[in-house]
């Protein structure tokens, strides 16, 4: 009895629209063409992709749920139902396509590809889906305007496409784009209107080296500020410590390494740390809220800042340092280092998890596990992480922070003793089951004290791999660093508000 109401329904409405007069010819038609094997949306992803930030994120969440729906609706779906196409002696010459379509008619191909892109770039992109969700509401139309889908196979498209894009949270998790909660910064940090006393290091490399808008928003901004180049890594940190000698506040422009190293000299001089963004990455930028060169600009006009906890690593002391090598992401031990260096590769093109996913496959099936003594205890490991900070989500690709003030760290471990560790790691995580996995281990805790067993491994830092170690101690440092950030209205955010007379 449904089905026939259903029928009846489809038919009606579909001879309707048939008999109304041409909409928006030949657009329409041409945008159902479009939509054929996915190219409109690819095209789409590809324009997304070259962007920075949540787009290119979007894009690849996209093209991924696009694999999906298009999987679902053009295989099992159509060969279940086996429904054919509408008659199309009602239509009008000019609307229909210019071959004629074989396969069965529900569901539409076309709206659930459609539906799944739009959907995804809404889940990290809000503003940017606005535009594509009304080309691909447009497509989903066309469907059923030029004559070769009934409306409701337009709707179970539109179904299969939403579901697969939500499904893709199972292997890329979704972040929330609201700033870390940070302790506030003391009142001696100062407010610049002018710039006056910030002296900022500009990594000529970070980024591809395009950072000709950022020096634009910072001489608008902040026109008294010192600019000094550093053209090498090698320079970088002659760069910041010559900057520090003479600054009241220190400032950098480039990337996680670049934020790193620029901590590591604000903590040694006491100095508060202006961070433009503007590596390819910019994870800790990102946490903290610091999207743009702008907002930093405004903050360091108006004097709003944050303390953070930022990561320490004895055993590893640069020279000159006061303190243990600062991180200020994540440590990576053993045969990690080299899963990082392949997915740092990768992850600008395709995103963390997807990059992650092949750096893992690449170096479980060529690295031994390694032998390592942690906290005491002695372990067989593939892999070692360590946080600054509680990551989340939990599972194998964490991706953002909610805080950077408990003086926690993120320890996840992946075992290498137990039967077909590799296999049954890949299998968890391809079912999002990891947090179940027995061969994968996580906790919070206040310290890491790491032995290798088996000589000098190496290890990286904030995406950057280091030398050798055969002992670490990993833990919060005890001088957190102050940080410029706006000022947020939410509770979550704690900052302070100085005036222009702070003192340095």
């Amino acid at each position: 009895m449904l089905l026939s109401v259903v029928s009846g329904v489809d038919r009606a409405v579909f001879a309707r629209l048939a008999a109304v007069r041409p909409l928006v010819d030949p657009i329409l038609p041409g945008l159902s063409r479009a939509g054929d094997h996915g190219l409109l949306w690819w095209g789409t992803a590809v324009l997304l992709g070259v962007s920075r930030g949540r787009r290119r994120r979007a894009a690849f969440r996209g093209v991924l749920a696009l694999g999906l729906a298009s999987a679902t609706a053009n295989g099992p779906a159509k060969v279940v139902f086996r429904r054919g196409r509408p008659d199309q002696n009602g239509v009008p010459l000019r609307r229909r396509l210019r071959r004629d379509l074989t396969t069965f008619s529900f569901p539409s191909g076309h709206a659930a590809s459609a539906a799944a892109f739009a959907t995804a770039v809404a889940m990290d992109a809000p503003v940017t889906a606005i535009p594509v969700g009304i080309l691909a509401s447009a497509v989903a139309f066309s469907r059923v305007y030029v004559g070769v889908h009934y409306p409701s196979d337009v709707l179970a498209g539109i179904a299969i496409g939403v579901t697969a894009a939500l499904a893709t949270t199972k292997v890329m998790p979704r972040r929330p784009y609201t700033p870390v909660r940070a302790r506030p910064a003391p009142p001696s940090v100062p407010a610049l209107p002018d710039g006056a006393g910030l002296v900022v290091v500009v990594n000529e490399q970070a980024g591809g080296g395009h950072n000709h808008d950022i020096l634009a928003v910072i001489g608008a901004f902040l026109p008294q500020a010192e600019i000094l180049r550093a053209g090498a890594d090698s320079e970088l940190r002659q760069a910041l410590l010559e900057a520090a000698r003479r600054a009241r506040v220190l400032g950098a422009v480039g990337g996680d390494g670049t934020a790193a190293e620029a901590a590591q000299v604000a903590l040694d001089h006491g100095l508060p740390l202006a961070l433009f963004p503007g590596g390819t990455l910019n994870h800790f930028a990102t946490d903290l809220g610091l999207g743009s060169a702008e907002a930093t600009a405004r903050a360091v006009r108006s004097g709003t800042a944050v303390s953070v906890d930022v990561g320490r690593i004895d055993g590893v002391r640069p020279a000159g340092s006061r303190f243990g090598h600062i991180y200020l992401n994540t440590v990576s031990i053993g045969s990690y280092p080299d899963m990082v260096a392949i997915r740092e590769k990768l992850e600008a093109r395709m995103g963390k998890w997807p990059a992650m996913a092949c750096a893992l496959v690449s170096v479980l099936r060529r690295e031994p596990a390694v032998q390592v003594e942690i906290n005491g205890r002695q372990r067989r490991l593939w892999l070692v992480f360590v946080g600054n900070g509680i990551y989340r989500p939990d599972g194998f690709a964490p991706t953002y922070r909610e805080r950077l003030d408990e003086g926690l760290l993120d320890l996840r471990l992946v075992d290498g003793k137990s039967p077909f560790a590799r296999t049954r790691l890949a299998g968890a995580i391809l079912t999002g089951s990891l947090g179940r996995s027995r061969v994968y281990e996580q906790a919070s805790v206040k310290q890491v004290r790491l032995l290798s067993r088996q000589g000098p491994l190496p290890f990286a830092h904030d995406g950057e791999v280091g030398t050798e170690i055969v002992h670490l101690t990993i833990t919060t440092n005890a001088v957190r660093l102050m940080i410029y950030r706006e000022e947020d209205p939410g509770p979550a955010v704690a900052v302070r508000r100085r005036s222009g007379s702070a003192a340095g």
